[in-house]
């Protein structure tokens, strides 16, 4: 029996978890719990030109914190920061 994550000719979906971390999957397997399908199903190199494309960050969300919002503007001093 062959392992179906080595299948290239296999469709496959890419997976995100709630850290954003990606994952190839075989498409013919439930898909796991804490993960949901971000892409495919597609052939294998569909989806890793979609991971290579989307993540870009290999920091799990837990790590990169606040530093991985968008940035917005600074709050005016308070008047009694003077």
């Amino acid at each position: 029996m062959s392992n179906p994550f080595d299948e290239a000719d296999r469709p496959t979906l890419v997976l995100v978890n709630d850290e954003s971390q990606y994952s190839l999957w075989p498409a013919h397997l439930a898909v796991p719990a804490g993960w949901r399908i971000a892409f495919g199903a597609a052939a294998r190199q569909e989806c890793v030109d979609h991971i290579d494309r989307h993540w870009t960050d290999m920091r799990p969300r837990s790590v990169t914190g606040p530093a991985a919002s968008p940035v917005t503007s600074p709050s005016p001093p308070h008047p009694s920061a003077k």
